[in-house]
């Protein structure tokens, strides 16, 4: 494997920060990586780039995720296991299984990043978590080099979290995933705003295709494309209270939006807080809050990820400051 100097990281993190590392490797198969582990320090493993804010140049080695491949591992009458390789694109692959009338994954359409940052987060939307439809992974242990299997149970999946954001933080690099789909498939339209988008598109007999166009066109509307102005998408995770503080919540804010939890919480949106911060369109020099979904931070064209990191700072203790409530990054920060 090529190990480049100083290579600019601009093209390859969506906020589109200039920033360089100052060492970079590009993995295409996992029989690389182990002989250049522990070599360097820091070490960086980059997928899509597109859940990452750099504050400064990278003083170590960036690995670009490169390792590609899909293929049926098995199948029976109801479903098919699918391995994919940790650099393919989450979104293409979607639209792969959603081609081969595979379901599972169709409200999980246009979400930017690779496959292997996929289990990282548990990335989620429109009332579907990749935890539905995962089955394992393989991962190589930064430590000894060698690989490892992670069974659902393993990966200790919550809200947006995996064992790899917590105790297995930095210890494994994500080489391949395997995924259990449906052949056939059980619709999921329980998030509002997927089934009021496909009554306006005048979808009559439903398929998997049809909540991915949906998804596709609520995302679109919301969200701005990383191409046009930098950014990472939801910058904030939804926080989760216990109802005794969001009853406090609802008697001083009555239309404060929430939705009941598996474990008991309530979900608040971190849009809705940070807007009625009156954050929403706010912009200073090149960095600023998205102008249709507060939940976005941009960067509208010569950012330090520095000052990004700063704002983000000032957004959280504004929402603690009004509704005592401690936002947590969803995006990392290096």
């Amino acid at each position: 494997m090529i190990i480049k100097q100083n290579v600019s990281l601009r093209k390859y993190n969506t906020f589109g920060i200039d920033i360089n590392a100052r060492y970079m490797a590009f993995a295409q198969q996992e029989s690389e990586i182990p002989g250049i582990l522990n070599r360097y320090v820091p070490l960086l493993i980059l997928g899509g780039g597109s859940n990452i804010l750099f504050s400064g140049d990278f003083q170590g080695l960036v690995i670009k995720n490169n390792i590609y491949g899909r293929e049926i591992l098995k199948q029976d009458s109801d479903y098919v296991w699918l391995r994919l390789g940790a650099g393919e694109n989450w979104h293409q692959c979607v639209l792969w299984a959603i081609d081969h009338h595979w379901g599972g994954i169709e409200n999980l359409s246009l979400i930017p990043g690779t496959v292997g940052a996929a289990p990282m987060q548990n990335i989620g939307a429109y009332g579907v978590e990749l935890c539905s439809v995962f089955e394992s992974l393989e991962a190589i242990e930064i430590n000894s080099g060698k690989t490892r299997e992670f069974d659902t149970s393993e990966c200790d999946f919550g809200y947006r979290y995996s064992v790899f954001k917590g105790p297995l933080k930095d210890r494994y690099i994500i080489t391949r995933v395997v995924l259990r789909l449906r052949k056939a498939p059980i619709f999921n339209v329980s998030y509002g705003a997927v089934s009021q988008t496909l009554e306006e598109m005048g979808v009559e007999q439903l398929t998997i295709k049809d909540i991915s166009n949906a998804v596709i066109k609520i995302r679109q509307s919301k969200l701005p494309d990383p191409e046009q102005i930098g950014n990472a998408g939801s910058f904030f995770k939804n926080p989760e209270v216990k109802i005794d503080f969001f009853n406090i919540l609802k008697a001083a804010y009555t239309n404060i939006p929430h939705y009941p939890t598996e474990n008991g919480l309530i979900k608040i949106p971190a849009g809705w807080l940070i807007e009625h911060c009156h954050w929403k369109g706010f912009r200073r020099g090149d960095i600023g809050v998205h102008d249709k979904q507060a939940l976005v931070l941009v960067n509208f064209g010569n950012a330090h990820g520095s000052d990004l990191v700063a704002l983000s700072q000032e957004i959280r203790d504004s929402v603690a400051a009004k509704f005592g409530i401690e936002l947590v990054p969803e995006v990392n920060i290096v």
